[in-house]
This record gives C-alpha cells, structure tokens and sequence, in this order.
C-alpha cells in the first residue's frame, strides 16, 4: 500500500473577492474538505494580514480542535510571502517565525512556501532575491525540525513560472533543508511536461499539488478530471518512484469562486474514484 494521503488547499475559497467571500470559515472548509473524503487540509498563510488568512483559527488550539473533530490532519500550511528584498522584510520574518511556531503544534505537517506575483522586472535579481530568502525560512523552520517545500506558480507576474525560471530557482534551493512541490497545473501553464520536469527534479519532490488545465482565458483552470492534465499518468508516477506524502487537490475552476464547496466535494469523489485505487 502507497503511504501517499490526498488532501486539499483552501485556495479554492479564497478566490472569491480575494479572501472576503469567505472571511474567518476555516472551520467550515474543515467540515467539507472531511465531508469530500479527503485526509487533510492546507490552509494558507498570506503576509501581511494581521489574522494571517487563517480568521479565529489562527489560534492553534482552535485549529486542531476543529481538525480533531473533523478526523483530519494538518497536512500543511502554505506560507505566501513576496521575498522581494535581498532580506526578509520585518513583517514576512515575523509572519514566517508564527508559521514555524504554529507547525511545531503539529507534528507532520509541512511548510510550504509560496512566493507572492509581484510581477517580472528586474527578473534574475528579484529570482535571487526570492530562493535566498525561502531558503533562509527554510534553514529556520528545518532548526525546529520542520519539513519544507517550494510552491512554484504561474501567474504572468510570478517569479517562478518558466522553464528557464525553475532552471535558476530550483536549481538554487538548498536541499538540505528545501524540498519542492511540483503543481501539475502551474507546470503545465509555464509551458512544460509535467513528468519530465518532475523526473528531472524528483529528488526536491516532497510534497505536491494538483489542478487540472483547460488552457482557455487568463486563468486556463478546469475542474479537476475535466481539464488536459493526466493525473492518472502522474499518480503512477509517483507511486513507482515510491513517493511518500501529500498529494493536495487545489481546484481553481472558475465554478469554484461562486461553488467552492460543491467543487471539492467532486474533487474528493473524483480523486477517491480514479486516483485512490492507484496506490494498492
């Protein structure tokens, strides 16, 4: 038997009206992501916000207390940061350092840190700029005994989106302390072959993300087994590397602003049905 677990990201929400729609249900997308069938769930953890996205359940007491109850795990906390600097701001250290403190609360589950699109001026600095400080967070949060993975993404102003980009920003991780999490969906935006990119840097593979691409409009998503990507192909390609961890279904469908709880029920079916039976 596979030791891969499926969860699901809280993006899926916060698209609508960029966290608003949704303010402080943290505990309602608890109860659905359990309701989908899922395993665990990773909220997100976005500078500078004084709550940090994360509403009354910033709290960590809270937070595993509505975990427990739901009968799922942390699997993660996404850490979302611009990095833009040649050092942390006040504010993303400070919001870094509460992250750690909260994961330690929680044993397994991992930091996952995200840059923020800030656009693509001064692009090999800013580059720089970006894996120097996720790895100086990295380095912090691996002293405490944390296990780390960078989120690339493929928004037009993101940092991290190109062939070329992961060429600079992966290749420059410390590996020692920084794993990374291939998003299906972002890869195939920036224009690359999700197994061969995944088989070239399969020793960072610590933690990863699925969506599904229609390649239509500016936000080309589709609903998970609806869109081009073969999760089905990747899902055995995890398993014969002897992946061991979280796969996170983060659906950013259009459907998914105005039906989020709908579309991760159908993620929860859709990856119970199709995927689960792939791992033995």
């Amino acid at each position: 038997m596979s030791n891969i677990k499926f969860g699901s990201e809280v993006y899926t929400w916060f698209m609508d009206g960029y966290g608003e729609g949704n303010n402080n249900q943290l505990g309602h997308m608890i109860k659905t992501v359990s309701k989908a069938g899922f395993k665990g769930i990773e909220p997100m953890v976005l500078e500078p916000y004084d709550t940090y996205w994360m509403g009354d359940y910033k709290d960590p007491a809270k937070l595993k207390e509505a975990l427990d109850e739901a009968g799922i795990e942390l699997a993660a906390l996404a850490l979302i940061c611009q990095w833009d600097g040649e050092e942390e701001t006040e504010s993303e250290r400070a919001c870094a350092d509460w992250t750690i403190e909260v994961l330690k609360l929680f044993p397994g589950a991992a930091l996952g840190t995200v840059p923020l699109p800030g656009g693509r001026h001064n692009l090999q600095q800013r580059r720089l700029n970006l894996v120097n400080n996720v790895n100086r967070v990295s380095r912090r949060a691996a002293e405490a005994g944390l296990t780390c993975s960078f989120h690339p993404n493929s928004p037009p102003g993101s940092l991290a989106r190109t062939q070329e980009d992961y060429n600079v920003v992966l290749n420059s991780l410390d590996p020692t302390v920084t794993g990374w999490t291939p998003d299906v969906g972002h890869i195939v935006r920036g224009g690359m072959d999700v197994i061969a990119t995944m088989t070239h840097w399969q020793h960072l593979i610590n933690h990863v993300h699925y969506k599904d691409f229609s390649g239509n409009g500016p936000e080309p998503w589709a609903q998970m087994g609806s869109g081009k990507v073969d999760f089905h192909r990747i899902t055995e390609f995890l398993v014969q590397r002897n992946y061991k961890g979280w796969i996170i279904c983060e659906d950013e469908c259009e459907d998914a602003i105005k039906n989020p709880d709908e579309v991760t029920l159908q993620n929860g079916e859709w990856c119970n049905e199709q995927l689960v039976p792939i791992l033995g």
